[in-house]
């Protein structure tokens, strides 16, 4: 039976590690929490340990240095923090010692050095949500609104289940998208690689003995010739067009008028875009019914949902419902005027806000159409493999039709 280091804390606040053997991590984690222990972290030891006994950790209350830090925190990170925040809460910890407890545990970088300050603000009588407004590379406005109406609401420890839940839904959606563009980017640079081997290697040498033939090329040779030619002597200007690519888009997106056009083009992309449609407006559906199932008021809800959303077409329906629910009319109607959400999803917000339970109704929307992602994922290497296939068939034919129509023509003269 696997043996599991588990790092804890007692109902006193202080650190525990026990070791236990257990069928898994759930199983481990739950005998740590029948010893009247509350689990931060569990890692699988190598060998069978015998469950000895706890081992107080000497957590040092000296505060480590920060270090400079660029950019920001992970999805990743971020939520795995939130889930060990609300295990802390749900055992009754109070909130600055579970900070630093988090804290202490975090590795040197952008998140660490936000819990010593959030840590030092809260302790000096700011409130939790406003020591993290102050770190929004840490903590943006979604998050910190929900931090905000747990806190009004008495319920934080519920709030920060729902805010585990809610990042731990985005990071798989986010996973299942990458990886969804991972296999179709890996076969498209191969196939790129191998015909630039195939131009800058094997069609000079049919060159030069077309060259010693003397015999007249078709233009489709010739035009085969001319391009190996040059990626032959200008291979290091071909780097230079998918950057170019590149810069034009962010040069287009860097007006909002064509960043509404790319966003939109995103949508509705072949292949790629039912993908990032549905992930879209399932993110959207999901941070709308958390917000308000949290207790925060359907104008600040929108209006947080808005800007935690990177499309420019959802942000407009999302400022259409604003300025609609502001004037006392309903949600329904401008995302149906919006054009990109489809019937059904319109349907259930509108049965929703008839029974009053539009939140639960935006997160079953949300399950809808994570289910729909997932579908379409799993038969996304089924759509790209034939394109692919075809794709490379034709242009290895196109090679080899323009190398072998000279060879016919100098076979049919001997």
């Amino acid at each position: 039976m696997p043996s599991f280091t588990v790092e804890a804390v007692d109902q006193k606040g202080n650190k525990v590690k026990k070791e236990v053997n257990a069928d898994d991590r759930d199983d481990a984690m739950a005998q740590i929490k029948e010893m009247g222990l509350y689990p931060t972290k569990v890692k699988e030891s190598a060998g069978g340990g015998g469950g000895g006994p706890a081992v107080a950790g000497t957590a040092s209350d000296k505060k480590k240095g920060k270090v400079f830090t660029i950019g920001g925190v992970g999805l990743g990170l971020l939520t795995q923090f939130t889930q060990q925040l609300s295990t802390l809460q749900d055992a009754g910890l109070p909130i600055v010692r579970s900070l630093k407890i988090l804290e202490g545990q975090q590795k040197p970088g952008v998140l660490k050095n936000a819990l010593m300050d959030v840590a030092e603000d809260v302790e000096s009588g700011a409130t939790l949500s406003e020591a993290m407004g102050k770190h929004p590379k840490c903590f943006d406005r979604l998050y910190v609104g929900m931090i905000k109406a747990g806190e009004a609401g008495g319920v934080l420890d519920t709030i920060l289940d729902r805010l585990a839940l809610f990042m731990e839904k985005s990071l798989k959606l986010k996973k299942k998208v990458i990886g969804a563009l991972i296999y179709p980017i890996v076969v498209t640079v191969v196939a790129v690689g191998i015909l630039a081997g195939i131009m800058t290697f094997v069609i000079p040498a049919f060159k030069k003995m077309f060259e010693e033939t003397g015999i007249p090329l078709p233009a489709i040779t010739e035009l085969l010739i001319n391009v190996s030619s040059f990626v032959a002597n200008y291979w290091f200007l071909l780097p230079g067009f998918p950057i170019a690519g590149v810069l034009a888009v962010k040069l287009t997106a860097s007006h909002p008028r064509g960043k509404y056009m790319l966003d939109k083009f995103t949508l509705y992309m072949p292949v790629f875009g039912t993908i990032l449609h549905k992930s879209t407006i399932s993110r959207f559906c999901r941070t709308l019914g958390t917000l308000i199932s949290s207790g925060v008021p359907i104008l600040e809800s929108l209006s947080i949902t808005r800007e935690s959303t990177s499309n420019d077409v959802i942000a407009k329906a999302i400022d259409d419902v604003h300025a609609s629910i502001r004037e006392g009319e309903s949600i329904a109607r401008p995302l149906q005027d919006a054009g990109v959400f489809d019937d059904m999803m319109i349907n259930m917000v509108d049965i929703g806000e008839e029974t009053g339970e539009l939140d639960k109704m935006l997160v079953k929307i949300a399950d809808n159409y994570d289910d729909d992602v997932d579908i379409a994922v799993e038969s996304l290497s089924s759509i790209i493999e034939p394109i692919l296939i075809v794709g490379m068939g034709g242009a290895v034919g196109f090679i080899v039709i323009a190398l072998f129509l000279p060879l016919i023509s100098l076979i049919e003269k001997l």
